[in-house]
């Protein structure tokens, strides 16, 4: 069996083996439509044997409603798909699996509850008259972990482990099925550093093996590192492939992307600041080192640095009330207060725009009017249990309207919205409540460059009338480029404090390494 350093290893002769092949994977004139929604017109994209395939595009550009075309999920009105030159009809995700097919998601597929060795082989079982054969179980869960460079106990709960390694599960379940088609969607949106180059040690490997790899993402960087070719995605259609990566001009990418050209994607405009609106004295809690302490002023974006388990999220969890501090206090225009729950900070005018939006920031199930007016709708309810369902229409309307969200109406469930639009649901929440302090935990996750220069956009408008910006953020480009300041944390404490002038990459890296 291979590890990551054998699988890394071969990985050099794999890009022009993928760049020889003929297409293993030929999808043609795909074409998917739901009721009001053209979300696939007539989209093409091939994938070679031994290459990795970058997809891009903007959130609601149809690369996720392609994978679920090859995953089985969603059956195309028109257009072909083949597998090695033979037609494909899948009947759904069992057929797609059959015929060698793995997709793995943003939102990984596991079963927590059960082992590693379980969710690995959910599905083809080993048993010997009917019953589960447990020591053929646990010696292929093992090879498979092995092979992938993982030092896991086949026997643990998947829900004790860390979302790096959950990752590596779900491709250890894709190598075990002997996928010949694997697709990546955002792999690297929650893992560190050190888990993203183990998983581009991987992909590596599977090149080399000759599997045509689909690789969805919106970091530019990753498909430059990482990718043979690219093919870019817009409003539903397939806009252009790129035969070669190496020399690709980042600013044609970006424009085949979202129509225009976008030569700073950050748009920093500076702006007055006014007096200390919010700080922190002391502040101690779970995730914390030692007593952390900061400010910031009305009309000011103040940005969070950090290595993965630097302290950041924590640190505004406490801020906000999520988590009770054990020691200091928050101070609000130079007051101290004190919250037992979100709720209490909400009402004094600070709000948390979590970094896991699904599980912390939505009803995924409920409609977007009703994610939106969840929080301000206390205002206006008849006679304080009635819901004021014309006052709630009219909030969500305008909302829609002043932030572009794109959806088909406030009755869409919000699930169904990209990652973008969803943020800014969340963020038009708390536009309907008095909010003063908007804390934003990666505020541009999963979100792409188009969605991104969005958001950006709603943080300098929510600067320049007087509100405070705190935002969270592992993207050390998007600190720097949006940031008015930079707080740096390392290993639970606050360790610089920066303005945008000294703010360079090679400062705020050297204070956030551990020495």
């Amino acid at each position: 069996m291979h590890n990551a350093n054998d699988i890394a290893e071969a990985a050099a002769p794999a890009r022009a083996h993928g760049d020889a092949a003929t297409p293993y994977l030929e999808l043609d004139g795909i074409t998917v439509s739901f009721p009001g929604v053209l979300a696939l017109d007539r989209v093409s994209l091939n994938v070679r044997s031994g290459e990795v395939h970058g997809l891009m595009g903007e959130n609601g550009a149809g690369k996720s409603t392609l994978l679920k075309v090859l995953s089985g999920v969603n059956d195309p009105q028109a257009g072909t798909l083949r597998l090695g030159g033979v037609e494909q009809r899948f009947s759904g995700t069992k057929a797609a699996i059959d015929a060698g097919i793995a997709i793995i998601y943003q939102e990984l597929h596991l079963v927590p509850e059960l082992t590693v060795a379980e969710n690995l082989m959910l599905g083809q079982l080993p048993s010997r008259l009917g019953v589960l054969d447990e020591r053929a179980l646990v010696a292929r869960a093992t090879d498979t972990l092995a092979r992938l460079g993982e030092r896991i106990d086949p026997n643990t709960q998947v829900k004790h482990l860390s979302i790096g390694q959950r990752q590596m599960i779900e491709i250890g379940k894709a190598l075990m099925r002997d996928a010949r088609v694997i697709a990546f969607d955002e792999p690297t949106s929650s893992l560190s550093s050190r888990e993203t180059k183990q998983l581009f040690q991987i992909i590596d490997g599977l090149r080399a093996e000759g599997r045509a790899i689909i690789y969805v993402t919106h970091r530019m960087d990753e498909v430059y590192e990482l990718c043979d070719r690219v093919t870019v995605f817009r409003d539903g259609h397939s806009i252009e492939t790129f035969d070669a990566v190496e020399g690709l001009d980042r600013d044609r990418l970006i424009s085949c992307m979202v129509g225009r050209s976008i030569r700073d994607v950050y748009g920093y405009r500076p702006r007055p600041s006014g007096d200390v609106l919010i700080e922190a004295k002391g502040l101690m809690g779970p995730g914390l080192s030692e007593p952390a302490s900061f400010s910031a002023r009305r009309g000011e974006i103040v940005g969070f640095f950090g290595l993965v388990g630097a302290g950041r999220s924590e640190l505004m969890k406490l801020v906000c009330g999520a988590v009770k501090p054990s020691g200091g206090h928050v101070e609000l225009n130079g007051k101290p207060v004190s919250f037992s729950t979100p709720r209490d900070a909400v009402r004094a005018g600070i709000a948390l725009c979590p970094e896991d939006r699904k599980q912390e920031g939505i009803v995924a199930i409920a409609s977007v009017a009703d994610n939106l007016n969840i929080s301000a709708r206390r205002h206006f309810n008849i006679a304080r249990f009635m819901l004021n369902e014309r006052r709630e229409r009219e909030l969500t309307d305008d909302y829609i309207a002043k932030l572009s969200i794109k959806t088909r109406d406030g009755d869409t469930p919000i699930g169904k919205l990209s990652g973008g639009n969803q943020q800014k649901v969340i963020l038009s929440r708390w536009l309907a409540e008095k909010i003063d302090v908007f804390v934003m935990d990666e505020p541009t996750r999963g979100i792409d460059v188009g969605a991104r220069a969005q958001i950006y956009e709603l943080l300098y408008g929510l600067a320049e009338t007087g509100r405070t910006v705190l935002m969270v953020s592992s993207d050390l480009a998007e600190v720097i480029g949006v940031a008015d300041r930079v707080i740096v944390m390392k290993e639970g404490r606050v360790v610089g404090d920066l303005p945008k002038a000294d703010a360079t990459p090679d400062q705020l890296i050297k204070l956030a390494l551990p020495q």
